[in-house]
């Protein structure tokens, strides 16, 4: 049985590990998919300067490293069982925001709409898988001790 709960939790997260490698292949790509959605609030706007300054990057290709790595890191390290709980929430707490910023279907018409609708449920679907690797940790099965 655990065999199958770890092919489980590797499918679960083979999808933020290929989407986290393919954001740090291409991070002007994915920083081009940030800068329109992503505004920085007025009370952050000298703390965002001066990190774009100290890192000759703007904030959109910051961003990018930070999900590319995230996906990639959390997901290889919950696929080989490794901190699951504290990476599950992570990537929760990441899809969350990825669902509301990027797939907000809830603010569209025609096709578009039903496109994220659907990527909004599955981003949903993964949540709860994480829920559920949150709540169940590095689970490993035990035998049955006989009474």
């Amino acid at each position: 049985m655990h065999i199958v709960f770890t092919l489980g939790r590797f499918l679960l997260v083979l999808i933020f590990i290929l989407s986290g490698a393919m954001k740090l292949l291409d991070i002007s790509g994915t920083a081009a998919n940030i800068a329109p959605v992503v505004v920085v609030p007025e009370f952050l706007a000298d703390y965002v300067r001066q990190l774009e300054g100290v890192t000759g990057m703007k904030v959109a290709q910051i961003l990018a490293i930070l999900a590319g790595s995230l996906e990639l890191v959390g997901g290889l390290l919950i696929a080989f069982n490794i901190a699951t709980r504290p990476f599950a929430l992570l990537l929760v707490i990441f899809t969350l925001v990825a669902t509301f910023y990027f797939h907000d279907f809830w603010n569209m018409t025609g096709a578009a709409r039903g496109t994220n609708m659907i990527h909004a449920l599955k981003n949903l679907a993964m949540i709860g898988g994480l829920l559920i690797l949150f709540v169940l940790g590095s689970w490993r099965p035990t035998r049955p001790t006989h009474v």
